[in-house]
């Protein structure tokens, strides 16, 4: 399937998660493509009377949020989130996921802990037996040190860990600090190895998000599947 036709599916489920939006809300919007296509559904709601306030995970999304007219929480005071809707990397069967391909996930990860409900976006080829393997999983640390961070996480994980480059250099998150990329090629114990990966002095936050999902939306050619998951 082409990435056009894939995209297709990521905006069915995107205007389908959308739809357990209500008047007053306070909107957690995710980062990334799919997340870009529940950003300018919300707009088109707006535009037609509803009143939301919105949580953005990124700058680029509080930029897209803005431009669609959505008013937007001032991220250094106390929220409560009704629903959080974001895409992720990858599914596994026990909703548990891998996020951070585009960079956001600290933020993402602290928008979905706080949300009421944190309703997941992707299309059926996201789905996968296990974690891991096609998809590193990213994790955020501080730059100071970084290299013997890696190092920890080499010696836990027996996988190569890889600084996340862009152009050539470093790539900085929007907190400041940089990426490493674990290329292991199966996660069975997710929930340990996130709880193991933090204990690690550098770690900020890992891209493991396990036990987070309420509801998992799927685009798939036969129209969009809904699958309810309970938190851990």
């Amino acid at each position: 399937m082409s990435s056009q036709d894939l995209d297709s599916l990521k905006k069915a489920a995107a205007l389908k998660a959308v739809e357990f939006v209500r008047d007053g809300m306070v909107v957690g919007l995710g980062t990334g493509s799919t997340a870009k296509h529940m950003v300018l559904a919300l707009g088109e709601k707006v535009r037609a009377g509803m009143r939301l306030r919105g949580v953005p995970t990124s700058n680029e999304t509080a930029a897209l949020a803005r431009q669609q007219g959505i008013a937007l929480i001032d991220t250094d005071h106390t929220w409560v989130i009704d629903v959080a809707i974001d895409g992720a990397d990858q599914v596994d069967p026990h909703f548990n996921l891998i996020k951070g391909g585009g960079g956001a996930l600290l933020k993402e990860k602290i928008v979905a802990a706080s949300a009421k409900q944190f309703i997941v976006v992707v299309d059926h080829a996201k789905r996968v037996p296990v974690l891991g393997g096609s998809f590193p999983l990213p994790i955020e640390v501080i730059p100071f040190g970084w290299g013997s961070t890696a190092r920890e996480i080499h010696s836990l994980t027996k996988s190569s860990v890889v600084l996340r480059e862009r152009n050539g250099v470093p790539f900085t998150t929007e907190a400041g600090h940089v990426i490493l990329d674990v290329h292991l090629p199966r996660i069975d114990h997710p929930r340990e190895l996130e709880i193991a990966l933090n204990r690690i002095p550098g770690v900020v936050e890992t891209g493991l998000f396990v036990g987070r999902t309420d509801l998992l939306l799927v685009g798939t050619e036969n129209g969009v599947e809904s699958y309810p998951a309970t938190r851990t």
